[in-house]
């Protein structure tokens, strides 16, 4: 059997083990070919990398309690807020969603039985742990102050005592073997949802998930080997002195920003393509309702994707570029809020006289819904050129990229944890805990981030470590207020792991289908069986929430008894499963 034809059921059959049961033992899951296992082990070190990431975050806010910063040195500062900055992008919000739950959901959601290329995948993931083992020997080889961009002439300082020397050439090859795990992911993405989707789902059947993955798949392997070649050629000057960005050496800094940034500005859509996949998909089960403009939000997703190759120079408009090329510049940064608007207004009118539930996946969404309109909003302030060259550089900034990455990407990711869990883990978590949880990391955000806002206005620079001396009077209530508000949602984000860790032990059994979801992956029992599906399922339109009806005693969703069933559907029931 081809490793392709491995993805497809090879014969009706029933498989009664769970992907959680089949195999025990730790080599069976650190060996294993099983997708959902391969998700699951992304996940969980995701969330590792976030935590590492989420306490360097509260050492800087803490540092910036007061105007001279008393709790650490400049020197650890620019190490602290680096470090933090590069774990948050290149171990989790890119590989969080894509790799983590894509890896879970995308075969079920197309009823195949795994990836198209199960050992690459398994390999991918071994890369994003070298790759993070490589971040990790940075913290002990003198560390890394560059700034997450690794921005020239910083990332080529060969003076001593500024801690980039010892750090920078792991932390480099660290980001360059995180770059094959994600090209390698996205490339078995791509020939799975070409090769292994089943008989009826042409590619205006899939659900919207999909596509969104589809586009990032088509991202992550087009500009990811620029991201590649630039950090390998910035390693071969600092190890050989070969002048190509070092200014000092004959190179050009601003260069090394065109590259990084050809990179970079299609990896903001790497983090945010999939969150947009995964809302499409929870505001319409969640509102039971069948989504609106289908084909416009698919076509906007592909269209996003276009779009994010051509902007990278609206970050270097403060970098000496010509009059002429900024103003096209510009004007192609705002065109980007097109099809970003076509799915916000696509996703309103679905919850149009829909019926919602306010269940803790909905919260999440709405959030994601306040926090991505603030975040474009303020875009466009950073897009206007007259605008930008007063904000650049400040807090401003730093308010705005975590609008868009951190509360829009990280909200979204957060929402398809507790979309997806009953599938996951086969039980439920505390409702009323998950809207508390919910509560505390939406307040904690917005009360942390809405004051960068006011003080990049008034002027406060990002990256410095203290601000004695800068308008302190100004600048330290909105710092008060802005970490203090960051204590509220890192106990938001604790008290979530609590809950949801705490579901594993004494949650209910979850059912196959407790929110009424129409896509395949609620077809089959809760956790999935190791092949997913006992028999071929049949393809439907997955938006079709009329076919199901809620069902007491199973405490889910099931198939209407006056409307055919499924053969998938019926073979589950005979297997005394839950016939949702």
């Amino acid at each position: 059997m081809t490793t392709l034809e491995a993805g497809h059921l090879e014969e009706p059959r029933l498989v009664r083990d769970n992907y959680l049961t089949h195999t025990r033992g730790i080599m069976s899951w650190l060996l294993t070919l099983d997708h959902k296992r391969i998700g699951l082990m992304y996940l969980v070190s995701v969330l590792g990398a976030f935590f590492m990431g989420g306490v360097f975050a509260l050492l800087v806010r803490t540092q910036l309690l007061t105007p001279d910063g008393a709790i650490m040195s400049q020197k650890q500062y620019n190490q602290t807020f680096t470090l933090h900055g590069a774990i948050m992008v290149f171990l989790v919000i890119i590989p969080s969603v894509p790799a983590a739950l894509g890896n879970f959901v995308l075969p079920i959601m197309l009823g195949a039985k795994d990836v198209a290329f199960p050992r690459l995948n398994l390999f991918s993931y071994y890369l994003w742990i070298i790759g993070a083992l490589f971040f990790v020997l940075a913290l002990f080889t003198g560390g890394l102050d560059t700034g997450w961009t690794f921005y020239t002439p910083y990332s080529t300082d060969s003076t001593p005592n500024t801690g980039a020397m010892g750090g920078a050439i792991p932390a480099l090859t660290g980001v360059f073997i995180l770059g094959f795990a994600s090209i390698f992911t996205g490339m078995n993405f791509i020939v799975t949802i070409h090769r292994l989707r089943p008989p009826g789902m042409t590619w205006f059947r899939m659900p919207l998930f999909l596509w969104s993955i589809y586009a990032t798949a088509v991202i992550q392997v087009l500009a990811t080997p620029v991201l590649g070649i630039t950090l390998a050629l910035l390693v071969v000057e600092r190890a050989f002195g070969i002048g190509i960005f070092d200014p000092s050496l004959g190179g050009d800094p601003v260069l090394y920003q065109h590259f990084f940034w050809f990179y970079s500005h299609p990896a903001v859509y790497i983090m945010i393509l999939p969150a947009m996949g995964i809302i499409s998909e929870l505001i319409s089960v969640h509102s039971h309702r069948h989504i609106f403009g289908y084909k416009f939000i698919a076509w906007s997703s592909i269209a996003i994707a276009v779009f994010s190759f051509l902007v990278w120079g609206h970050h270097m408009f403060t970098s000496g570029q010509s009059a002429l090329v900024t103003v096209i510049f510009s004007a192609i940064t705002f065109s980007v809020a097109i099809p970003s608007a076509v799915k916000v207004f696509n996703w309103l009118a679905t919850m149009y006289k829909g019926h919602i539930s306010w269940n803790t996946p909905m919260l999440y969404a709405m959030g994601f819904l306040f926090i991505f309109t603030i975040g474009g909003l303020t875009g466009l302030h950073l897009g206007t050129l007259a605008t930008d060259v007063h904000l650049h550089d400040t807090y401003f900034v730093v308010a705005h990229f975590h609008y868009v990455m951190m509360g829009s990407a990280l909200l979204a990711f957060i929402a398809g944890i507790h979309h997806w869990w009953p599938k996951m883990t086969g039980r439920m978590y505390n409702e009323n805990a998950g809207r508390i949880g919910y509560f505390l990391v939406f307040v904690g955000f917005n009360v942390t981030f809405l004051t960068q806002f006011m003080l990049g206005s008034k002027g406060m620079p990002r990256r410095y470590s203290t601000y004695e001396g800068l308008q302190q009077d100004i600048f330290q209530p909105y710092h008060i207020v802005s970490t203090f508000g960051s204590y509220i949602m890192a106990l938001g984000f604790f008290f979530t792991a609590i809950y949801l860790v705490a579901s594993l032990f004494n949650g209910r059994k979850a059912p196959a289908n407790p929110w009424g979801g129409r896509s395949l992956e609620w077809q089959c029992t809760s956790p999935p069986p190791h092949d997913n599906f006992a028999t071929q399922p049949e393809v439907g339109d997955c938006y079709d929430f009329t076919v199901l009806k809620w069902d007491e005693k199973e405490h889910g969703y099931v198939w209407r008894s006056d409307i055919p069933q499924p053969s998938h559907v019926q073979a589950l029931a005979s297997d005394g499963g839950d016939a949702s």
